[in-house]
């Protein structure tokens, strides 16, 4: 069989029995990707079941945990000229990493594709497939699917090169939110960004997952206005969030976390390009 030209990376830390479970439906594609885990530091029991039950999939340990840029370390690692990230609670299904490097070989300015994401064991639809797929933002005429500056991280693929030049997933934000700046990153650099709802990937989260990341992700989206956006705008968006946290702990906390993070983010600070300005107000306005 040829071996596929896409790899997949997977970040995790500390949840060794839904990685053993992730591992189980990536090894039986069809496809045979190449599987790398970037393990955060875990203090479980990960590296010792990595060992004994997947010895021959790749395991790059780090000594620290380092959040969303543990992907960034796994595309250094891979040498395919695709790379689709999973995480440990999420898995591609049959035949879509080969109808994703259909799509990257028909389009050499596509950067980054975006899948259609089922979540749990009902397959439901995730409701970010309906904002991506009514993107405003159009289509190309030498890309597929439709325009985006989002995606879920867990269910994108992306042209090796491209994500290198863009330079990855940000420092500054760690994680948690972190795919619109990739996306505006990617797009400033000329690449394209597109859902394409062909591809399927399948996402199984715990019930509470998410809970305690709300301060995380405020966080990190006023970040991005910060390190991307024009002043006004993140001027304005800080204002917000400061007036929300006299009544809400949660965006209290985001607001202090993000202030911490400012001048990092002011240091790395570069506006979009007009253009793509424009097209990130374009969604502003959609999302409104």
């Amino acid at each position: 069989m040829t071996p596929s030209r896409t790899g997949v990376v997977i970040a995790t830390r500390d949840r060794a029995p839904r990685l053993a479970n992730t591992l189980d439906h990536l090894l039986a594609l069809p496809e045979r990707p190449e599987i790398l885990v970037v393990d955060n530091a875990s203090s479980d029991d990960t590296p010792a079941l990595l060992a004994r039950h997947h010895p021959r999939v790749r395991t790059l340990r780090l000594p620290a945990n380092r959040g969303a840029l543990a992907r960034t370390e796994g595309v250094r690692a891979l040498d395919t000229p695709y790379v689709a990230f999973s995480d440990d609670d999420s898995w591609w299904a049959p035949g879509a990493l080969e109808r994703a490097a259909r799509h990257l070989d028909a389009h050499p300015r596509l950067g980054l594709l975006s899948a259609r994401t089922l979540v749990g064991p009902a397959a439901e639809p995730d409701p970010l497939n309906d904002v991506l797929a009514g993107s405003p933002l159009g289509h190309a005429e030498d890309l597929p699917g439709v325009q985006v500056l989002g995606f879920l991280a867990c269910a994108c693929v992306v042209r090796r090169d491209a994500y290198l030049d863009a330079g990855g997933f940000h420092p500054v934000l760690f994680f948690g939110g972190e795919e619109t700046l990739l996306a505006y990153d990617l797009a400033a650099r000329g690449w394209g960004v597109t859902h394409c709802p062909d591809v399927v990937a399948h996402h199984h989260p715990p019930p509470a997952s998410r809970a305690g990341r709300g301060a995380l992700f405020r966080r990190n989206a006023l970040l991005t206005d910060w390190l991307r956006r024009p002043l006004p705008h993140a001027l304005a968006r800080t204002r917000d969030l400061a007036a929300e946290a006299r009544h809400d702990p949660q965006a209290r906390s985001a607001l202090r976390q993000a202030l911490v993070r400012l001048p990092a983010a002011l240091r790395a600070r570069r506006p979009l390009p007009p253009y793509l300005e424009e097209a990130a107000r374009a969604l502003d306005g959609a999302a409104r």
